[in-house]
């Protein structure tokens, strides 16, 4: 089992920033790519960004040039930088871990919202 406890939700002014944190922990080692997931109301889960343990990259085309995702291996957390942040950029955010079995691990998620 793989616990995921994220922090660094908000409210921000459109053109802001927010950084968001998620702490893995029980089987990490189990772990190959992380990454966060958002959902909007009345919409679907989808991607934000992912990054595997070698840090490979891939990010949603909405948040490219503006959103940065980060490793921290020693201290099993992944991050995710948020600039430039919009108004549709508000949603619940997510981070995911995907063992290398292919299992999927969710956090609770953490609420951002960006006024206009």
């Amino acid at each position: 089992q793989v616990q995921l406890v994220e922090s660094g939700g908000g409210l921000v002014q459109a053109g802001g920033s927010l950084r968001l944190s998620c702490a893995a922990s029980g089987n990490i080692f189990s772990i190959n790519i992380m990454g966060w997931y958002r959902q909007a109301p009345g919409k679907q889960r989808e991607l934000v960004a992912v990054i595997t343990t070698g840090g490979t990259t891939n990010y949603a085309d909405p948040v490219k040039g503006r959103f940065t995702i980060s490793r921290d291996n020693a201290k099993n957390t992944v991050y995710l930088q948020m600039n430039s942040l919009k108004p549709e950029d508000t949603a619940v955010y997510y981070c995911n871990a995907r063992s290398k079995y292919n299992i999927p691990y969710w956090g609770q998620g953490t609420q951002v919202t960006v006024s206009s």
